[in-house]
């Protein structure tokens, strides 16, 4: 069954006048021609849509309910319009990830450029915050997506699993850890730290783990980045714990051992999260199913 827009706008500017005749003026079509269009529409649909009287048109009861899904329909026809000719004219669509700083450094940065290529109306904003503070912000409606740590509890989100982002210990080649590949946190924390900053979703979770040990870190310095502990581990002045993925990457600068950790806590994930993802706004949505499509590439 085929619908002409034409038909529909013709039948709505009838019922508007209340006149074939002027129906058919609106339209610039002759009396002849919006009758014979009409009368197609009736046949269509095995209905009478109007009773004709010396004064003009009437609507039947079902031209009274054609013209109400009509309306509808035309209106949903403008709004496509709208949309379809935002992306011909090439305006621009915003992105806000928000994302924690293992996200940032050590997935976006591969994963991001082929996507904006294919996408040239799409700009990214990525917002580094700590894991916690996503999923505030995420619950709060002032963030719609976000890269977070499952170390953090998200069970009022919806949450997708993106990749595995394992913890590892580093320490220096010839450090006497140098022949361990697995170890529980209890092993290795009255040994010197090198962390992050006290702000760090990361340290943050670290901490918590060494608190229920029964121990306070020992940390002989704090840096911003992975890449300055790194540096400063390799230099022999302490030993650190980082992504998996950080340590992988930075060994090809920084001579480093790395030793496996043990425990649910530093096997952790990172999962993208949405209040809902349903609701989210169309860019976001195909933005969203991207990141997931890299699922695979970007695991561990």
């Amino acid at each position: 069954m085929r619908l002409d827009f034409f038909d529909l706008q013709l039948f709505l500017n009838i019922v508007d006048t209340g006149s074939l005749t002027k129906g058919a003026e609106r339209s610039a079509l002759s009396v002849q021609a919006a009758s014979e269009r009409i009368k197609k529409l009736e046949q269509q649909f095995l209905v009478n849509l109007f009773t004709r009287h010396a004064s003009g048109v009437k609507l039947t009861i079902a031209g009274q309910t054609f013209a109400e899904q009509a309306q509808l329909m035309m209106q949903q026809s403008h709004q496509l319009q709208q949309v379809m000719a935002a992306y011909a004219e090439g305006i621009p669509s915003q992105i806000t990830l928000w994302c924690n700083s293992s996200a940032q450094s050590e997935y976006l940065p591969l994963l991001l450029p082929p996507y904006l290529v294919e996408n040239p109306n799409i700009q990214i904003d990525l917002k580094e915050a700590e894991s916690n503070d996503i999923i505030q912000s995420l619950d709060k409606g002032t963030a719609q997506l976000g890269l977070i740590s499952s170390f953090f509890n998200s069970e009022h989100l919806q949450t997708l699993e993106f990749s595995d982002d394992p913890l590892v210990l580093i320490c220096p080649i010839q450090h006497e850890l140098k022949h361990k590949t697995q170890l529980p946190l209890a092993e290795v924390i009255h040994y010197p730290f090198v962390g992050l900053m006290p702000y760090h979703s990361l340290q943050q979770s670290i901490e918590t783990q060494a608190k229920l040990l029964g121990y306070a870190i020992q940390y002989r310095l704090r840096l911003p980045n992975f890449a300055a502990i790194a540096q400063v581990v390799a230099n022999g002045v302490g030993i650190a714990i980082i992504p998996k993925r950080a340590a992988r990457r930075l060994n090809s600068t920084y001579p480093l051992h790395h030793i496996e950790l043990t425990g649910e806590w530093a096997n952790r994930k990172l999962l993208l999260a949405a209040k809902n993802f349903d609701q989210l706004p169309i860019a976001y949505q195909h933005f969203s199913q991207f990141l997931l499509s890299k699922k695979s590439k970007s695991s561990i």
